[in-house]
């Protein structure tokens, strides 16, 4: 008969814990969840850079369209900076052209305004720069 009551009374506290770890965990509907690479990260920052200095080189409006194909290159500099080198490719104005594909070699500087990073040699803000461009096709 006791081991009864101390059956119930167990099974009544583990009813009442269990009930409150449900009620206590919370669904979040906000976080809009989706997987992303360092390649999509790194093509976010450098897309507005890149996309200025196509259009530059090509003609057009901001409507020209280009494609990302992927990163050839990552550099890390000593002043705490990146060259990142980017193939793209360039659709044909008409039937007559080919696809074109170009190197582009972006520098990001992110900022130096901490004290853990060396002030001598990292003396720069957060900028992005276009280093260098080349045409692989004609």
């Amino acid at each position: 008969m006791v081991i009864k009551q101390y059956l119930a009374i167990i099974g009544f506290v583990l009813i009442v814990l269990i009930s409150t770890q449900l009620v206590k965990s919370e669904a979040s509907s906000d976080t809009e969840e989706m997987y992303v690479t360092t390649e999509d990260i790194i093509s976010d920052i450098v897309f507005p850079t890149i996309d200025k200095k196509v259009i530059s080189e090509y003609g057009g409006d901001n409507l020209f369209d280009w494609q990302w194909k992927r990163i050839v290159d990552i550099t890390y500099n000593d002043n705490h900076s990146y060259d990142v080198t980017v193939r793209i490719e360039i659709p044909p104005k008409n039937d007559h052209d080919g696809v074109k594909e170009d190197l582009v070699k972006v520098r990001i500087s992110p900022s130096c305004d901490n004290v853990k990073i060396n002030q001598k040699i990292c003396n720069h803000g957060f900028k992005i720069e276009i280093v260098d461009y080349k045409h692989l096709s004609s």
